[in-house]
Order: C-alpha cells, then structure tokens, then sequence
C-alpha cells in the first residue's frame, strides 16, 4: 500500500494523504505495535480509496468507507489496550 500511496504522490502532489502523515508510523517502524500498523494500513487504504474514486467513477463508494470504519475500530481498539 506504500507503494501506491508513493506512485499517487509521484503522479499528482496535491493527492492528500494527511491522516496517514499524522500518525507518524510506516512499515519500518519496528517498534510500533501490530494495531498500530493495522491503523495505519486502514488509514492509508482509505485515503487510497478515497483518491481513486475520485479519480476513476468506476471504483466503489464502499470501498473507503469500509475502510474508514475498520480505521475507527481499530483506533478504539487502540485507545482501549493504552
């Protein structure tokens, strides 16, 4: 998914993906925890799919909106083990 979010960078800088940036976590980071990753990962997707519907009708409404709600979830899921 870094990737892609890297590819829609190189295409178009104006793409946002400011959620993602303000969790301050990417795949290297070792020393986050497995459900901040998975924060991140539902985050980052959809913000990719928000960008990608966007740009292109065809691509499904659902898409992001089920990725915000895993985000969501996993963000309480967080705030519960803290």
């Amino acid at each position: 998914m870094a990737e892609i979010k890297n590819s829609f960078e190189e295409d178009n800088p104006e793409n946002d993906f400011s959620g993602y940036y303000a969790l301050k976590i990417d795949p290297s980071q070792v020393h986050k925890s497995k459900m901040e990753h998975k924060h991140a990962i539902f985050i980052l997707g959809q913000e990719i799919a928000v960008i990608m519907r966007s740009n292109d009708r065809l691509t499904p409404n659902r898409v992001a909106d089920r990725m915000g709600e895993l985000a969501q979830r996993t963000e309480k899921e967080i705030d519960y083990l803290s």
